[in-house]
């Protein structure tokens, strides 16, 4: 029986890169795959044809060779010399490695492993983003253990190869015509065992105490931030690395202002009668000082003031936003007899100039609804 073109067999083109093939391969090999068809004496024959058609293209000598002689290539006597005999243990590599997670080489082989990466949630103020702060963090978390000084194993002794696999970590099997591995269950993949553990630390090279960090806040953070403390998270297992730690920053709600990115927004309530013939007001700023706002005569409700250089802080940069101040006419009420009258009068002695937009309105009101008449 002949041959199948490798190119045919991997369902690429002939000028396809070394990424494409790849890509091809582990979608075949994964389908093909004997363990996911079992007694499937064809997608056997498919496995292994798609193996050696890999291992031949993925090689640029090789590709090249059967890119001008064929399967000929890997005959004997001909064109590429001695015979081919395809090395499924690489390719097998490739698949499980690319696919699985199998592959070799990764992890640590020490015992030792990293320790987790931790998350504090602090709540600060508004005038404390504005600031920045240097704030107090006490957590409970895992630390060294002085006794055997991280190791795990009794002051003394340390921690041996583990016998199973030899310090790999990991374990080879055979598995058909092919070579599986698996962690090693006698020291959990960490290549080590402890044969007389700290009595501290039970053997896992750390213990739990209460520690107090000093953090670091810039000022112009905002809700959301998150500060990454490197190396102060748990500690790592038998003397392993450890994590990091992470400060979530959220703001608490102010009662005066709104924050929108480096701008703030506040309102401020005036008279109708301060609206009317204008004046001024101290409003608060965030750096805790005050500010005057004139306020024009005729001044309308809503209409909003800019104060520039009054917002926050740009977080890592020379820049500071604006605070806006929205003006709120306030309609008095619970009002005397003598304030009715004198509101009456002046309605009274009020013209179109008086209140130009309410005058207009209702004319045009008054206009519709003679016309739909």
């Amino acid at each position: 029986m002949s041959k199948r073109c490798y190119y045919e067999v991997l369902e690429v083109e002939r000028t396809a890169k070394d990424a494409d093939l790849k890509t091809a391969f582990r979608k075949l090999a994964m389908k093909w795959h004997p363990d996911r068809n079992p007694g499937d004496n064809d997608s056997e024959h498919r496995f292994k044809e798609i193996n050696e058609a890999y291992e031949v293209l993925k090689d640029p000598d090789r590709r090249a060779a059967y890119d001008r002689f064929g399967h000929a290539a890997f005959e004997q006597g001909a064109g590429g010399g001695g015979g081919f005999n395809p090395d499924f243990g690489s390719a097998f590599s490739d698949l499980f490695e690319g696919i699985f997670g199998m592959g070799g080489g990764r992890g640590r082989r020490d015992g030792r492993e990293r320790g987790a990466d931790l998350r504090y949630n602090m709540e600060i103020s508004l005038e404390e983003a504005y600031a920045g702060k240097t704030a107090q963090v006490r957590l409970p978390t895992s630390v060294a253990c002085e006794a055997c000084t991280g190791t795990g194993a009794k002051a003394g002794s340390r921690p041996k190869a583990c016998p199973h696999c030899n310090g790999a970590g990991r374990i080879r099997h055979a598995q058909g015509f092919f070579t599986l591995e698996r962690t090693c269950t006698g020291c959990q993949g960490r290549g080590q065992v402890i044969d007389d553990p700290c009595k501290t630390c039970s053997g896992s090279g750390r213990v739990t105490r209460e520690r107090t960090l000093s953090v670091n806040i810039p000022a112009g953070v905002e809700d959301g931030t998150r500060i990454r403390l490197a190396g102060e998270g748990e500690a790592g297992m038998r003397g392993g690395p450890a994590g990091d730690l992470y400060i979530f920053l959220s703001i608490g709600a102010h009662a005066f202002f709104q924050r929108d990115g480096a701008d703030l927004h506040c309102r401020v309530p005036i008279s109708m009668v301060q609206a009317a013939l204008g004046g001024d007001f101290e409003a608060p700023t965030i750096d805790g000082g005050k500010t005057r706002v004139k306020v024009p005569e005729g001044t309308q409700s809503g209409r909003r003031f800019r104060l520039q250089g009054k917002g926050m802080p740009v977080l890592r940069a020379r820049q500071v936003g604006d605070m806006y101040v929205q003006i709120v006419v306030e309609t008095p009420q619970k009002l005397t007899k003598k304030q009715r009258e004198l509101l009456a009068e002046f309605e009274r002695l009020s013209s179109r100039e008086t209140h130009p937009e309410s005058t207009g309105f209702f004319g045009k009101v008054k206009d519709l609804l003679s016309g739909a008449g």
